[in-house]
């Protein structure tokens, strides 16, 4: 009985103390989330995150049409989307093939090209910021997705080298060998097998990519000079003044960015779990 009791009392307090840690989790979400639905311009401190007033005002503010009269929000979402897209398609897509080289095949130059890839993961984005505008400026792709793409991407491919790499080196070599037996070609191995194993990997890859690529704002906010052609964290910093901040229509803006986000990770995660579950090898 004494051990049973002494366990219900170490359950109780593991749960408590998961509840606590949660608390500090949520606690800034609930924050933005009673701000952007407060009805106070200027709101005020408090400790509890209790909307004052709730009203749906900041949130059409931020998604409705602007002073001119034109529906920017939904073009700027489309901006985000397109771009995040195309930057992980872009990533996954070369980044596979140069991956599994890199796990499988032994060629000449193979260190030197993978300490150059991991030479361009030591300057941040801003060090290369007037380069690539200098260069876009000359190719004609400022103030375009094309051009941003094309610079996430640069920053894309080889985090999604190094990463798919490894997962291509955790999987047994054997696996390939025995579909090749079976009478499978090298390449009919790497589909049936190889990716089909790895694809926990590649849909982690690509949700980092894709969230990276969403979330970045410098490149943007310098690459870009129109609104139509905004993405999502430029047009939030427009709420945030040198002099004033419109905070709860900056609340609302963060909530309806992150929707995309959430309902991606939710998909990927099914995969994952899919992915998990079902295993390389049956016995």
């Amino acid at each position: 009985m004494k051990r049973r009791g002494r366990a219900v009392l170490e359950s109780v307090g593991a749960h408590a103390l998961i509840l606590v840690f949660v608390g500090f989790a949520l606690y800034p979400v609930l924050w933005v989330v009673a701000l952007a639905f407060s009805g106070n311009d200027t709101p005020e401190a408090r400790l509890l995150p209790v909307p004052v007033q709730p009203t749906l005002k900041h949130l059409v503010e931020v998604v409705g049409p602007s002073p001119s009269g034109s529906w920017l929000f939904g073009r700027q979402l489309l901006n985000s989307l397109v771009v995040s897209g195309a930057t992980a398609a872009v990533g996954i897509g070369i980044a596979i093939p140069t991956a599994y080289a890199l796990a499988r095949f032994e060629f000449v130059g193979k260190k030197t090209g993978v300490r150059a890839l991991l030479a361009t993961q030591m300057f941040p984005a801003v060090a290369s910021a007037v380069p690539l505008y200098m260069l876009l400026s000359a190719l004609g792709l400022l103030n375009s997705r094309t051009g941003l793409v094309l610079c996430y991407a640069s920053t894309a491919v080889p985090f999604a080298i190094f990463q798919l790499r490894a997962a291509f080196e955790s999987i047994p070599v054997e696996l390939e060998e025995a579909a090749m037996v079976d009478g499978a070609t090298r390449f009919g191995a790497f589909l049936r097998v190889v990716l089909p194993a790895a694809r926990p990997a590649i849909a982690v890859t690509g949700l980092f990519a894709f969230m990276s690529a969403y979330n970045e704002f410098i490149l943007a906010a310098t690459l870009l000079g129109s609104e139509d052609m905004f993405t999502l964290p430029v047009v939030l910093q427009r709420y945030v003044g040198e002099h004033s901040a419109n905070w709860p229509a900056f609340a609302a803006g963060a909530l309806v960015v992150s929707l995309p986000v959430m309902a991606l990770f939710y998909v990927v995660q099914r995969h994952l779990v899919a992915g998990l579950t079902a295993g390389a090898v049956k016995g």
